[in-house]
């Protein structure tokens, strides 16, 4: 296939002055100067994606994707039929009830303030994944034990709890072990407010993989804390999963609607709406202070086309003599810009995926001090089109001045001396 003169000139001039068939060494440094910047960016915005789908992750492995309260911050009595009217809403995959109240978490070594989980035990594997974040025992030890009405009580078996990793650190406890819940709201005598301890056995230890949560969750039976909370047959809330986890707003407005007044649902980006509007600008951010390696990379760029167009100066001449338009000129150095752009473009994205892959492979942390081995990376076709259209649009722009120098070049004053 023939290709425009312009092309063949183009080529030409990112060529060595010497009659070896090779690229020049000014034209090799702007090639290198693109390949690191594409490179850069798409590792650093891969590793950022990482995280997020890692926190993600994470989060929704142990909170439900919408939340169903009562907007007056009361319980909800007919949480039954809550479950049930949301359960035939499109995309809605499972539905339990819950409740959550703040406690003191007390064992012989230490006190810890948690949020104290309510869940049906039959349900909640159905809505989060913590039976799979569990460790150590499993949901089903919640359900109240078996014993008779005429058992002694001092051998009755303590109802369970199941409470975070870290937070069995901190209280220095393993399985089968008592811990105490204290609610804050007790009864009330002569001498003032007492608060309510009831006793529990530790069944089970689960690893969420967030240090908050590990350090402030606990489970019991919902049975067991309508019982110690004294609120009879009502919950907080009706936790909701869907199979699209990205519409849970979108569900969760359908919900409202389906329900009316006074429930109110909420999705899951939405409660942790700070968090990940925070990872979107860092992300967005880092984006942008990258770009600037490809903007310095840009500089290669011009001197390399401003020596070219002093070096060809008498070529140039001779070509607008023999009847090249300045518009031809421009193109053949604005090609010179692209081609740069193109070969940076092309390198750096192989690279890019390589020191990904070279991170995720070969760098890992110590378990015993970070929460995660290794360094998540999630690498998004649309990162990778937006960096190589950014690398090859700053590449052409950097062609603008270049390219217009040299096309108002003056054929008579270049060959005056020659």
């Amino acid at each position: 296939m023939n290709l425009p003169y312009e092309f063949a000139i183009s080529f030409r001039y990112l060529r060595s002055k010497h009659r070896q068939r090779r690229v020049s060494f000014n034209t090799v440094i702007s090639v290198v100067g693109v390949t690191l910047g594409v490179a850069a960016l798409i590792a650093t915005l891969g590793i950022m994606t990482g995280f997020k789908e890692d926190v993600q992750k994470r989060i929704l492995g142990t909170k439900s994707h919408v939340v169903v309260v009562d907007r007056t911050g009361g319980n909800l009595s007919d949480y039954e039929h809550v479950v049930e009217q949301v359960s035939n809403i499109p995309h809605v995959l499972a539905a339990s009830p819950f409740i959550y109240r703040q406690i003191l978490l007390t064992s012989e070594s230490g006190v810890q303030g948690v949020l104290l989980n309510g869940i049906d035990p039959n349900r909640e594997g159905q809505v989060t994944d913590i039976s799979e974040n569990l460790v150590a025992g499993s949901l089903d030890d919640l359900k109240p034990p078996d014993v008779a009405d005429d058992a002694d009580p001092s051998e009755k078996i303590l109802p369970g709890v199941i409470v975070g990793k870290e937070l069995s650190r901190v209280l220095q406890v393993t399985i089968g072990d008592r811990l105490n819940v204290v609610s804050p709201v007790g009864s009330t005598r002569i001498i003032g407010a007492t608060p309510k301890i009831r006793g529990f056995r530790l069944v089970g230890i689960f690893d969420s993989g967030m240090y908050e949560y590990d350090t402030s969750l606990a489970y019991i039976s919902i049975e067991q804390a309508q019982e110690f909370f004294n609120v009879g047959d009502t919950v907080s809330g009706v936790a909701i999963k869907v199979d699209e986890i990205f519409l849970a707003d979108q569900i969760a407005e359908e919900i409202d609607h389906t329900l009316g007044f006074p429930y109110w649902a909420r999705g899951w980006m939405e409660l942790n709406r700070n968090l990940f509007s925070a990872l979107k600008m860092e992300k967005i951010m880092m984006f942008v202070i990258l770009v600037l390696i490809i903007l310095v990379a840009s500089f290669n760029i011009v001197s390399t086309l401003m020596m070219i167009v002093v070096e060809k100066g008498r070529e140039i001449a001779i070509l607008k003599t023999m009847g090249m338009t300045s518009r031809s000129i421009m193109r053949i150095f604005m090609l010179d810009g692209l081609i740069i752009g193109v070969a940076g473009m092309a390198c750096g994205i192989p690279l890019g995926y390589s020191i990904c892959w070279a991170i995720q492979t070969f760098y890992t942390f110590p378990t015993d001090v970070y929460y995660i081995s290794r360094i998540p990376v999630e690498i998004k076709t649309f990162d990778v089109l937006a960096v190589g259209m950014s690398a090859v649009v700053i590449s052409l722009l950097a062609t603008v001045y270049p390219s217009r120098q040299a096309a108002r070049l003056d054929p008579a004053v270049a060959l005056r001396y020659e």
